[in-house]
């Protein structure tokens, strides 16, 4: 791409090394449980088996027709490398046109050299984040696998089950390793089924993404001003005891439209994480026999977190989605009281049935909204 002052403009991708940031994620991530081989083939094709023995009762509990067929999509079970570089993957399809739009704004003004060395760092940095999620993850729906350079996955996306970190957590909570793989895969396959259910949804999302990221990289230098600013106020709480509502990294929100962006797609998240929670929830020991010891002993476990997790998880709003998964679940809970499952089902017909933030904290705005 030419630039006005006659330099090649960098391509968008040189902003951030994605490979980089995948092989650093590889090489940093801790390593797994000790498994024989013959173990790890025997949890890869028993995980398969439970992904599929659970949709079955996801159509059951949440009566959405579309869990009847997922071909559209796949299931993975995978390791902690190849979470990682999905993830890049993923990252580089949301990120791209905001990327290009910020290189449009600055064209002349940024080198390749200096996009190529900007990559690297934040390659590296990017790596050393998935690195520490890749022990944290059991699963993850991704619906925009199919959007990646080169990718040859299907329409739908793909359902990622991240092996040694599922078996890593049975061992720690002392479980039945069955009764706790299909637990995870009844979580994650509503995800991939609400997905099915509103096949817009993965566009609009992307659209949403795309806003924010779009406010956020406008101005790279107000950007980074604000990113010293969010450290600097990190630690001062963290030393203070206390920690940031939503994870520094987003008191780098300033504008209302960057606070509007972020409003939206916090509602959408906690919808989603909400909903798969009342699924789970709906679960009992005719499903999974030990759900209530499964479900006691992985809520107790956060509680035993360390310094270093916490202040990285602070850092990174992770507890914030923690509370999404609460405010969301209140939210389908509070629908379904009223208007029962089909009811709440109308959510998955069209983006403007999507509840705002302060529905989904007052479900009762929504539903008479909705009419129901």
């Amino acid at each position: 791409m030419e630039s006005t002052a006659g330099q090649t403009t960098a391509p968008a991708q040189a902003l951030i090394n994605w490979d980089l940031a995948a092989s650093t994620a590889a090489r940093l991530a801790p390593a797994g449980p000790s498994l024989k081989p013959a173990e790890i083939g025997e949890a890869v094709h028993q995980l398969r088996e439970l992904a599929d023995a659970s949709v079955p009762h996801v159509h059951h509990i949440t009566g959405l027709e579309a869990a009847r067929d997922l071909r559209d999509s796949t299931v993975l079970v995978v390791d902690r490398a190849s979470w990682a570089k999905a993830n890049t993957q993923s990252f580089a399809v949301m990120l791209k046109p905001a990327i290009e739009k910020m290189l449009e704004n600055r064209r002349g003004t940024i080198s390749p050299g200096a996009a190529t060395v900007s990559g690297a760092i934040t390659g590296s940095q990017l790596g050393a984040v998935l690195a520490f999620l890749s022990s944290k993850v059991l699963g993850q729906y991704d619906p925009f696998a199919a959007l990646a350079e080169g990718s040859h996955a299907p329409s739908g996306g793909r359902l990622l089950l991240v092996a040694p970190n599922i078996i890593s957590v049975e061992r720690e909570l002392n479980v039945t390793p069955e009764d706790f793989r299909l637990w995870v895969c009844l979580h994650e396959q509503t995800h991939r089924v609400q997905f099915a259910a509103a096949p817009w949804l993965r566009h609009h999302m992307l659209n949403e993404i795309d806003n924010l990221s779009g406010h956020l990289l406008g101005n790279v230098d107000s950007l980074m001003e604000r990113a010293s600013a969010a450290a600097r106020s990190l630690k001062d709480r963290t030393a203070a005891g206390t920690t940031p509502g939503r994870g520094a990294i987003l008191d780098l929100l300033q504008n209302p439209e960057e606070k509007a962006a972020l409003s939206h797609l916090t509602a959408v998240m906690s919808l989603l994480e909400g909903h798969a929670n009342v699924v789970m929830d709906a679960v009992d020991e005719s499903i999974v026999p030990s759900v209530k010891t499964i479900r006691q002993r992985f809520n107790a476990r956060g509680k035993d977190r360390g310094a270093i997790e916490k202040f990285i998880r602070s850092l990174l709003g992770l507890d914030a989605k923690m509370r999404q998964y609460s405010d969301g679940a209140k939210f389908v809970r509070a629908v379904v009281d009223v208007a029962g499952m089909e009811g709440f089902n109308r959510v998955w017909e069209a983006a403007q049935n999507l509840p705002t933030e302060p529905e989904i904290h007052d479900a009762r705005i929504w539903i008479d909204r909705m009419g129901l």
